[in-house]
């Protein structure tokens, strides 16, 4: 039984990509760190909400930290080891498993959590880590802007848990200690007279906030497996946002992110293509033309014959973003309603897809679909976990707006340098459709970097940002919000709160003062953590 009483080092609520890379960073360098998960599967948006890593196109060179190498070595190697690729797919270098559009490595998430698991592995059974599941933060405490405690409620039964900690890490999807915690933050848009973005609106919109989904896998094979009609089929059935431009959402059309024209994808199950020759690098194609492709992650032909009945593919479309209503700051059970409603959507798509969605070859429905339950750790075949796109943010020491990143403002000076880096990440500042009516925003990025003051709080003095709560605004969280660059951020974090801890220092300390904030930065550099772009260069896409 569970002492309901911790005391630690660290405490890091939030198990996601973040989570997992501050509590491996903080633990290498020796601190006692609690970490908390609220689903069944660590990982984040890896994982428990099933989204293949999107990664910027030199992901395979440079780029990224030793330690997310790792976890991707680590993919790749259990397939290699453990499945009956064929030999061709064996000896690729850069094997992509699911010979997926959107990303280099598509992949099926249980393959990941394992890694993740075997990674923190030799910590738990060290003692420097210990990982609470199934915990979700419902309390703080504070003192003098310092977080004394958090309380953490069990989502199977048991009793709640009280955690005192020196350092406390928010990693969680949507900054939900932020809240309890007092912390200061901002949500939905700024106004473009804070932040001075050519893309933000006139007036603060704190209510206009992205898209959330609840991702799903599935194949195709004989039989009809029809689901049963969800309970609000007809209302999605029939819902045609105005950026569709009369088009219902239940279909395969949508806006092209970076154009706005509208764009009818192709739907083809299984059509036989050449897995090995897709070259997953969205600066030279966005790969969602044909939706079977684009978030594929298992691709059956690169296995022996008979392994896979189907490839499996990942459903995250724009007809399962649910734009309706946020999910911030409002009660539980508002919040859980929401999250119905957003289940009900991809429900709703998926029995549009096996019953009325027009098939290549004249017919309508793919009745063959089915979903895969074992594949998403679920009982109903959806991800375990919504996948957030934009969270809670704190009010920072440092905050980067659109000015310091966009292509059509930065040009071939490429983006802001900060001597305060802590790490870089790539990708386009990509928005989604939002609750306040906004079609998509898709601009031009530049290779970035993430200042160490964006992790920072302005005024808590012992609780670090680890995950995409850190110090964007709501255009920049577009960029700052994905795989890579969520582990680069959790990473730094958790090393920044075990250096603190070891040294007396606060993380504000380490900001001001150029000796520690050399001295810290100088340790980031040994663990494989690259701070800068080589060689100057833009990479701009």
């Amino acid at each position: 039984m569970t002492d309901p009483d911790l005391t630690t080092d660290i405490l890091i609520v939030g198990a996601g990509l973040g989570g997992v890379a501050a509590a491996l960073a903080a633990a290498d360098r020796g601190a006692k760190v609690i970490l908390t998960e609220e689903f069944e599967w660590i990982g984040g948006q890896l994982t428990s909400q099933a989204v293949p890593p999107d990664e910027h196109p030199w992901v395979e060179e440079f780029g990224i930290t030793a330690r997310y190498r790792a976890l991707r070595d680590g993919i790749r190697d259990v397939y290699r080891r453990r499945y009956p690729l064929i030999d061709s797919a064996r000896d690729r270098v850069d094997l992509n498993p699911g010979a997926g559009w959107v990303s280099k490595l598509c992949h099926e998430p249980r393959i990941a959590v394992g890694v993740l698991e075997e990674m923190i592995a030799p910590h738990r059974s060290a003692g420097r880590i210990t990982l609470l599941q199934r915990r979700r933060p419902i309390a703080a405490s504070t003192h003098e802007n310092r977080v004394t405690s958090v309380t953490l409620a069990s989502e199977i039964g048991e009793e709640d848990i009280t955690v005192r900690a020196a350092y406390v890490l928010d990693a969680t999807e949507t900054g939900e200690l932020l809240p309890l915690t007092g912390t200061d933050y901002v949500t939905g848009f700024e106004s473009r007279a804070e932040t001075g973005e050519p893309s933000a609106p006139e007036s603060a919109q704190p209510d206009n906030v992205q898209a959330l989904s609840v991702c799903f896998a599935v194949e195709h094979v004989e039989g009809d497996h029809t689901i049963e009609r969800p309970a609000r089929y007809d209302f999605w059935r029939e819902y045609a946002p105005s950026a569709w431009q009369g088009h219902p959402l239940l279909s395969w059309t949508a806006p092209n992110p970076r154009t706005l024209a509208i764009d009818t994808r192709a739907f083809d199950p299984n059509p036989g293509d050449d897995a090995l020759a897709v070259d997953a690098d969205q600066s030279k194609n966005a790969g969602d033309q044909n939706l079977w492709f684009f978030r594929r992650i298992a691709a059956r032909d690169l296995f022996t014959p008979g392994f896979y009945e189907s490839d499996i593919s990942l459903v995250n479309w724009p007809s399962i973003d649910y734009f309706l209503e946020h999910v911030l700051d409002v009660p539980r059970e508002t919040e859980l309603e929401r999250y119905e409603d957003a289940r009900q959507l991809s429900l709703s798509m998926l029995y549009w897809m096996q019953t009325e969605a027009p098939r290549p070859d004249g017919g309508t429905g793919f009745p063959g679909l089915r979903l895969r339950p074992d594949v998403m750790g679920s009982a109903d075949g959806l991800a375990q976990a919504p996948y957030h796109r934009e969270s809670r943010r704190i009010r920072a020491l440092t905050t980067i707006t659109e000015n310091d990143v966009s292509y059509a403002v930065r040009g071939d000076a490429g983006a802001t340098r900060y001597e305060e880096s802590v790490g870089v990440g790539m990708y386009r500042i990509d928005l989604h459709p939002s609750t306040g009516g906004d079609t998509y925003i898709d601009v031009a990025s530049t290779p970035f970097e993430i200042p160490l003051g964006a992790l920072i709080p302005q005024r808590t003095v012992n609780l670090l940002a680890a995950n995409k709560n850190i110090g964007t605004t709501h255009i920049t969280n577009g960029c700052y919000r994905l795989h890579p660059v969520e582990w680069n951020i959790g990473e730094a974090a958790g090393h920044l709160a075990a250096y603190c801890a070891a040294g007396g220092s606060t993380p504000h300390e380490v900001h001001a003062d150029a000796e520690k904030l050399a001295d810290y930065q100088a340790e980031l550099d040994a663990t494989g953590i690259e701070r800068h772009w080589p060689d100057g260069r833009v990479y701009a896409y």
